[in-house]
Parts: C-alpha cells; structure tokens; sequence
C-alpha cells in the first residue's frame, strides 16, 4: 500500500524508493526510541536531579551528584572491584574456554554429547546456579571444604563467601563456569575453519603440539578472541545478578561492583538521582569498551 501510494505521488523512482525505505525502517527506529533512546536521555536527566526513589519527587542540583560521586571514595573503590571482579573472571573464561574448546574439537568419544553439556552453565538460571554454588562454598557443610580437608590441602572449613579475598575468588570461579561456555562456542566455531594443510605444514616440519598451538592455532583465533574479549568484557563488567545473589556486595563492600553500587542507591538509600549518576558514569566506562569492539568490527569487516 504504501508502494502504490508513493508511485501515484508523481515523485521520482529514486525519491520514491527513498520515502519507501523510511516508511519501512519507521516502526524499527519507533521501537528503538522507546526502549532505548528515551531511557537513556531519562537516565541522563534523573542524574542531575535529586529524586527521592519512592515518590519520585526531586529538584535540579546540577552537578552536585558527580562532583559527589568523584569526590567521594565509594565510586573509585567500586570501579577499582569492577575492574578486579572484569579480569579475573574473564581471564578464567578465556582460559577454560579456549582449552574445553580444543578438547571439543578432537575426536574423543562421545563429543557431541560433550558439546550439548558444556552448554548446560551458560543456559542454567542465575537464581539456580547461585543456589548450588552457596550450598557448595557453605563454610559448616558445604562440599569443597569437606573435599579439601579429605584431600588434606586445608585442616579447617574456610570461610568462602564471608572473608575477602575468598569472596572474590569464589564469584570469580562462579562467573568464569557460568559464561565459559559462550567462548567455547566461539572458538570451536572458528577451530573447525582453520584449514588443515596449515597442521600439516607445521608437521612436516617437526613442530609438536604445543608449537602448533601458538604458531598455527593461536594466530587464527586471534580475531575471534579479540572479539570474544570485548564482548565478555562489557557483559562481565555490567553483571548484577550473580554477584549480588553470591555475596550481596560483601563482606564489608569488598566486591561491591559498579551495577551494585547503582542498585543501593536507588533502593537502598533512596536517592535515584544518585543511583543515575552513578549509572551514566558506568555507562561512560563501557562506552570505551564499545567503541574498541565497533572499531575492531570495522576493521574486520574492511
């Protein structure tokens, strides 16, 4: 209908074809402005504004909230945890991902029922998966103590969840399990392109495995890393759920993260304006995240 319209309008074929291609993309960039468009320039105004969370009454204050936000410690301290908590996990996953994928690719037995399970933590609740991996760090009955005392590494339970820096290194072993599997996905995809001929190649003359690992398998992975990278990166950085549902930001802030800090804010204290400062700030942050990842898709691309 709106084809017919347009040829009937007396307009040039190429001017026709332009108000096509707008009246069709319309609804996309309507759908776009409401989800995305309007919450962000929302976001943007609650942060100079002081909003008192319930009622959702305030005033304008400017830039007292980011000068309060960069003045104070709570800020730099939980980006300085966002950091820590962003590179170990990743680190982990990056790690375990690119060795479970390199297992996945040889031809043991049962491999396609090994790369259905190795999905099984990526598609698993947060809420469910917090639940066992608590029950498992419990410090009274939980399972890895009882098989560290066992196998004689520690004399006594370990306080996992409630003592730093137990606390970081348990959700950092939960997030690397959790997502892993999302990068061996990717690298097992690329693993089945690399031709062949390059192993046979460095075969004949005389690598092993290991030198066929980091002369062969490893430059033809690179880009899909880089990629895999950045993209863990800005999703790692911004996890909430299963840091708030491992220790609740404790003990004592000690992994209390950015996307923590925001939630406190706006629930805890009350102070939306607050909590949207503090949003547009991480937001800030990542952006530099995102404009490496498009520079590095551009690049690939050309």
């Amino acid at each position: 209908m709106p084809d017919i319209a347009l040829q009937r309008s007396g307009l040039s074929r190429e001017r026709r074809d332009a108000l096509l291609g707008l009246l069709l993309i319309a609804p996309t960039v309507l759908v776009l402005g409401a989800v995305i468009v309007y919450p962000l320039l929302s976001a943007v105004a609650l942060s100079f504004q002081s909003v008192y969370t319930p009622t959702l009454e305030g005033h304008w204050v400017g830039l007292a909230n980011y000068r309060e936000l960069l003045t104070g410690g709570g800020f730099w301290a939980a980006l300085l945890t966002t950091a820590i908590w962003t590179a170990g996990t990743l680190t982990l996953q990056i790690v375990i991902g690119v060795a479970m994928a390199l297992l996945l690719h040889q031809n043991i037995l049962f491999r396609s029922l090994a790369r259905s399970l190795v999905l099984f933590p990526y598609f698993l609740s947060t809420v469910v998966a917090v639940l066992v991996w608590r029950w498992l760090f419990n410090d009274l009955y939980g399972i890895v103590n009882h098989a560290l005392m066992a196998a004689g590494v520690i004399d006594a339970p370990v306080n996992w969840l409630g003592a730093m820096p137990n606390a970081m290194l348990s959700i950092m072993v939960v997030g690397a399990w959790k997502f892993f599997p999302f990068v061996v996905i990717a690298v097992l995809a690329r693993l089945q392109t690399i031709p062949e001929a390059l192993y046979e190649a460095a075969r004949i003359d005389g690598a092993g495995p290991i030198s066929r690992f980091f002369d062969v398998t490893l430059p033809q992975l690179r880009d899909v890393l880089t990629i895999v990278i950045l993209l863990r990166t800005v999703w790692d950085f911004k996890e909430f759920d299963l840091i708030y549902l491992m220790t609740g930001g404790g003990p004592v802030n000690g992994t209390r993260t950015l996307p923590l800090i925001v939630y406190q804010q706006a629930f805890g204290l009350n102070q939306m304006g607050m909590a949207a400062a503090y949003a547009v700030s991480m937001m800030l942050v990542m952006l530099v995240f995102m404009l490496a990842y498009l520079q590095r898709a551009r690049k690939a691309a050309a």
